[in-house]
């Protein structure tokens, strides 16, 4: 069973920068389209960023220019650099692993605040 444990989360004031790490075990990682996903209270969760097997990216526009998704085919993870975050980019953050079934891990909250 494939298993996604999220780190990195934290608080950091507009403007700065926080790098999220998942963990995968359970599965063959390379074959996984890995992705960020985000939510906030009441609202749905929203995709984020993705990378495919082939290491091909994609964003929101929301985030374009600001984050940078990567993986780590040898450490079996992947991760989210977020720059010049602001107040908006407050949320639970949930790594994704998608190969013909999806796989959540449990969400490592992001607070930008001053």
């Amino acid at each position: 069973q494939v298993r996604l444990v999220e780190s990195g989360g934290g608080l950091v004031q507009p403007g700065g920068s926080l790098r999220l790490s998942c963990a995968f075990s359970g599965g063959t990682f390379s074959l996984y389209t890995m992705g960020w996903h985000r939510q906030v209270p009441g609202k749905p969760r929203e995709p984020v960023a993705t990378i495919t097997s082939d290491s091909f990216t994609d964003y929101s526009d929301s985030v374009k220019g600001r984050f940078t998704i990567s993986r780590d085919n040898a450490k079996n993870a992947v991760y989210l650099q977020m720059n010049s975050l602001q107040s908006e980019d407050t949320a639970v953050y949930y790594c994704s692993a998608n190969w013909v079934y999806d796989y959540w891990g449990q969400g490592t909250q992001v607070t930008v605040s001053s």
